[in-house]
C-alpha cells in the first residue's frame, strides 16, 4: 500500500499511516443519533464521555452536533454550533487530543475551529456547502471526505448503483480533485467510503469486501462501521448497543483489508480490536 503522504501531525501526535490502525471515538451530543442520541447533550456527560474515550485509547475525539443517521431531520446551523462549541472548549483546555467536527456545514466548521478543533469530518464529502472546501484551504487543517448521496433525510433512497465499488471510488476521486482546486493540501487528506450512506446491506458488505480498491486512490482510509444496522440486520440485533460483537467482526474485516482509521463508539474494546488485528494482519 503506497500513501501520497505516509504522515499526518496533528498537535503532539503523529499519524504514520500503515503502521498501526488508528481509534476515532465517536461523541455526540445530540438528542437523535442512531446508537446513543440523548445520552451525551449535557455538557458534563459529553466531557465524562470525552474522558472515557480518551482514557480507553482514543487517538481522535469526533464531536456531531447533527445526527446523520438515516432519515435525520436537520437542525439549524446556530443549533448545531450551540452543541459542539461548548464542548470542545472545555475539551480543548483539558486535552491535547485531537478534536475532529463531525459537520457538513461551513459555519460550523470555522466555530469549531475557533474553539480548538482540529479536524473537519464532513460526510458530503464537502459537497452540501460551497464555502467548505474553501475553508478547509484557508485554515490548512486536515479533512475527511466521505461519499455520500442525498442528505441523511433521502439517503437510503438512493442506492441505485451498477459497481458500487467503482463508482464510490470515482466520486471520492472527485471530491479529491475539488478540494485541491479549493487549495487543500494532499498532505491533509482522509477518505471515507460511507459504510451505511446511501448503501443496502449488499453493498456495505461488499465495499468492505473490497476495500482494497480504495487504497489505488493513495490515501488513508477511515471506516465507520460501528454498531451500524448492517450488523444489526446480519444479527437480529435491533437495537444498536447490541452489535459490539458484530462491530468487532466488521473491524477485524476492515483492519484486514487496510483500513487505517476507525471511527467506533465502543472504544475500549475495539481499541483491543485493533491491537490484535494489527498483530495478525500488518505483521
Amino acid at each position: 500500500m503506497r500513501y501520497l503522504n505516509p504522515t499526518l501531525t496533528i498537535r503532539d501526535r503523529q499519524f504514520r499511516w500503515g503502521d498501526r490502525t488508528y481509534i476515532m471515538g465517536v461523541l455526540n451530543v445530540t438528542p437523535d443519533s442512531f446508537s446513543d442520541g440523548g445520552e451525551f447533550i449535557s455538557r458534563k456527560n459529553a466531557l465524562n464521555q470525552a474522558q472515557h474515550l480518551e482514557i480507553s485509547g482514543a487517538d481522535i475525539l469526533d464531536i456531531g452536533g447533527q445526527s446523520t443517521r438515516p432519515g435525520a431531520e436537520e437542525v439549524s446551523p446556530e443549533e448545531e454550533i450551540k452543541r459542539v462549541v461548548p464542548v470542545i472548549e472545555a475539551l480543548r483546555s483539558r486535552s491535547n487530543c485531537p478534536i475532529s467536527v463531525d459537520t457538513y456545514r461551513a459555519a460550523v466548521a470555522a466555530a469549531a475551529l475557533d474553539a480548538g478543533a482540529d479536524i473537519i469530518n464532513d460526510v458530503s464529502g464537502g459537497t452540501a456547502d460551497p464555502e467548505m472546501l474553501p475553508l478547509i484551504g484557508e485554515r490548512d487543517v486536515p479533512a475527511i471526505l466521505m461519499h455520500m448521496r442525498g442528505t441523511p433525510k433521502t439517503m437510503q433512497s438512493l442506492t441505485q448503483y451498477e459497481d458500487v465499488v467503482a463508482e464510490v471510488a470515482e466520486k471520492l476521486q472527485q471530491h479529491i480533485h475539488a478540494a485541491i482546486a479549493c487549495g487543500v493540501s494532499t498532505q491533509q487528506l482522509i477518505l471515507d467510503p460511507g459504510i451505511g450512506f446511501a448503501k443496502t446491506q449488499d453493498q456495505n458488505l461488499q465495499l468492505l469486501r473490497e476495500l482494497p480498491q480504495f487504497h489505488k486512490l493513495g490515501y488513508p482510509l477511515l471506516l465507520g462501521v460501528s454498531r451500524k444496522s448492517f450488523i444489526g440486520r446480519i444479527l437480529d440485533r435491533p437495537e444498536a448497543k447490541d452489535r459490539v460483537w458484530g462491530t468487532a467482526a466488521a473491524c477485524t474485516a476492515a483492519i484486514a483489508a487496510g483500513a487505517d482509521l476507525l471511527r467506533v463508539h465502543d472504544l475500549r474494546a475495539m481499541s483491543d480490536v485493533a491491537r490484535v488485528a494489527d498483530v495478525l494482519f500488518r505483521g
